[in-house]
């Protein structure tokens, strides 16, 4: 194509960065200039309750960046607010646009407005360009020898490693290009009182990962009373950071980080290849047989971080405070709702999607499935973590667990809402009987 053809615009979504983004080099090489794009979904935003919701206002703040940045590139970022179907009208009136480019999203909701999108820019006589970035690996593209996708996380992990080539972590060299921006006047980001949200004063992580900690991670990341983890969650969920610059890191410097990251392909990978859990069904279904128990008052005592067990209510605080929890506590949070108080792990999978800034939906999930029992490699049912025990041994000195409940030091402090051996057996002869009913 010739730049006299029309022009190609950038959907920026899940990836809200100019360096290494794989839509974005393909878009700027097609010979067409290049439109911005970012548009605030109301589809999503109007789901949202809070006004006060941290993750809206971290994007704005990426977005103020990326304009920034085009800016001195002689563009802009074009920022839109409405649903994808009416902004993307709009635009087609208003430029020639031949193609749009974007990088792919994973999620039930996404696949569903791509698909509209598509067909919008068909009856167009335009097309829409998807691009694989938020993963190293998407869909089928790592399987067990029959063809058929890894149900169990390390012999998935094993092919994933094996099949990975330098080539697929080599950046995409994004900045060759940047000439290829439609030039447009400089345009202020829209701020977050004009699409309704209110910042708060809280900061967020940064970026760059820190190199030493994430050398010692295999030692320190189940400790949550000391900074052992990377805190990168809202980086990569946000794709301000390349998963490609991140697997090259941990490749030489920790195996444990690594997987981590492998385990993000992986539960995207089961959402691909099994969707009912897109649609709130267990991956085991006769885990859909229990019978929860989904007491409102103790539900809401676990999400205020009144249960009476320290470790949890320090996790629930953590959370409701900084909308981030350390990962060895959000699974002892979890096991405590779905096997403490027998309540349906949808309902705290739920509750995370509000309040985590890193949430991702397949990660959610796959992790609160996991903690259930009821998902793939899932914790076995009869696991029952006894959160005394995680706190002796992963809080020692009670550092995470006093900064968090203050009030532990007086009388306060509630008295815990169910009896850990009581709750244990209830959970087992629950699940056995669901279990029992294949």
């Amino acid at each position: 194509m010739t730049k006299q053809d029309g022009i190609a615009v950038m959907w920026f979504r899940r990836d809200l960065r100019l360096d290494d983004n794989t839509a974005l080099y393909h878009a700027l090489r097609s010979g067409m200039q290049v439109l911005p794009l970012f548009i605030f979904d109301t589809n999503i935003l109007d789901d949202l309750g809070d006004r006060h919701d941290r993750r809206v206002e971290f994007i704005q703040l990426q977005l103020h960046r990326l304009n920034s940045q085009l800016n001195g590139l002689n563009s802009n970022l074009q920022v839109r607010t409405g649903k994808p179907e009416e902004v993307f009208s709009a635009l087609l009136k208003e430029y020639p646009i031949k193609a749009v480019f974007t990088n792919r999203d994973y999620e039930p909701y996404a696949i569903l407005r791509d698909a509209r999108i598509k067909a919008m820019l068909e009856a167009a006589e335009a097309v829409l360009l998807t691009y694989k970035d938020h993963v190293i690996f998407e869909n089928r593209e790592v399987v067990k020898d029959d063809g058929n996708p890894y149900t169990v996380f390390t012999p998935y992990s094993r092919k994933w490693k094996k099949q990975l080539e330098p080539a697929m972590l080599r950046g995409w060299p994004v900045e060759k290009y940047t000439g290829n921006f439609l030039s447009l006047k400089a345009d202020a980001v829209p701020t977050l009182e004009s699409i309704g949200f209110r910042a708060s004063a809280m900061p967020f992580p940064g970026k760059e990962p820190d190199r030493v900690l994430i050398r010692h991670y295999s030692d320190q990341r189940d400790y949550p009373g000391i900074a052992g983890t990377s805190r990168l969650g809202i980086h990569l969920r946000f794709g301000t950071i390349s998963i490609r610059r991140l697997v090259t890191l941990a490749q030489q410097v920790n195996d444990t980080y690594l997987n981590e990251l492998i385990w993000r392909d992986f539960y995207q990978m089961i959402l691909a290849n099994y969707p009912a859990v897109g649609n709130g069904k267990a991956f085991k279904r006769e885990y859909d047989n229990i019978r929860w128990r989904n007491n409102q008052h103790e539900f809401d005592a676990w999400c205020a971080g009144l249960t009476g067990y320290p470790l949890v209510d320090a996790g629930m605080r953590e959370l409701n405070a900084t909308g981030f929890m350390h990962n060895r506590v959000r699974m002892v949070t979890a096991s405590f709702l779905c096997k403490h108080l027998l309540i349906d792990w949808r309902w705290g999978e739920a509750y995370f999607a509000k309040k985590l800034l890193d949430y991702d939906f397949a990660s959610n999930n796959g992790g609160w499935q996991w903690a259930a029992g009821s998902g793939c490699d899932a914790a076995p049912y009869f696991r029952i973590f006894n959160p005394a025990l995680q706190a002796k041994k992963f809080d020692p000195d009670g550092v995470y667990i006093r900064h968090w409940l203050p009030e532990l030091e007086g009388f306060g402090y509630p008295e815990p809402i169910v009896n850990h051996e009581f709750a244990r057996e209830r959970c087992l002869e629950a699940y056995k009987a669901a279990i029992n009913q294949r």
